[in-house]
């Protein structure tokens, strides 16, 4: 997994009129946690950019003022109206002490389905992971390779190793679904076939 590197600057106030200065400033309040204290700091709103607006699941190096940090996204909040960020929540990691993140899905493989017509659905973008940060996968990597028309793929058929899905087994993550237009085809052959014969 990609890590992307990030500078922080420690605050010495927590009050909001602090935290609405910093917005004004482009700066975004954070903290960390998950070490032995807590650290209040900002950042650049720009240096969050990658992190943020992307499907993508990272690590992030973060600096505090000459103290280097392994950690996570954890938490962020936007505001309602314009989107800017308001606060980001860091969790620091460790190696030995297993994390969970939210990791995108990828569908690999050509499913016969849609082949014959059908169109393939990715129906969860993102699956909760549990893992060693060593373990941690980039993708979950969803075969669909075997997939007939109105077949799908669930969490338990997910070939993992070193990690854990924390989802419930039997939800789907992709299917191949049959168009309205090949179904209503199919059903027009079953009536004709069903229709009983005119013999003189």
């Amino acid at each position: 997994m990609k890590t992307i590197e990030i500078i922080g600057y420690k605050r010495a106030n927590l009050g909001k009129q602090e935290a609405k200065k910093f917005r004004r400033e482009a700066n975004a309040p954070c903290v960390l946690y998950g070490g032995q204290e807590q650290v209040h700091f900002y950042t650049p709103m720009a240096l969050l950019r990658d992190l943020v607006y992307t499907p993508d699941a990272h690590f992030v190096h973060l600096t505090i003022e000459g103290m280097a940090y392994q950690c996570i996204l954890q938490d962020i909040q936007f505001h309602p109206v314009s989107e800017m960020i308001l606060h980001v929540d860091f969790l620091q990691i460790f190696d030995k002490k297993k994390i969970k993140m939210q990791i995108p899905t990828m569908l690999i493989g050509k499913a016969p389905g849609v082949i014959q017509g059908g169109t393939l659905a990715k129906k969860l973008r993102k699956l909760p992971v549990l893992a060693y940060p060593k373990d941690m996968p980039a993708q979950i990597q969803v075969d669909v390779a075997a997939l007939e028309l109105g077949q799908m793929v669930r969490v338990r058929d997910i070939k993992t190793e070193h990690y854990t899905i924390l989802a419930s087994p039997s939800i789907p993550v992709a299917s191949v679904e049959i168009p309205r237009a090949l179904r209503s085809a199919a059903g027009k052959v079953e009536d004709v076939e069903a229709a009983p014969s005119k013999e003189k």
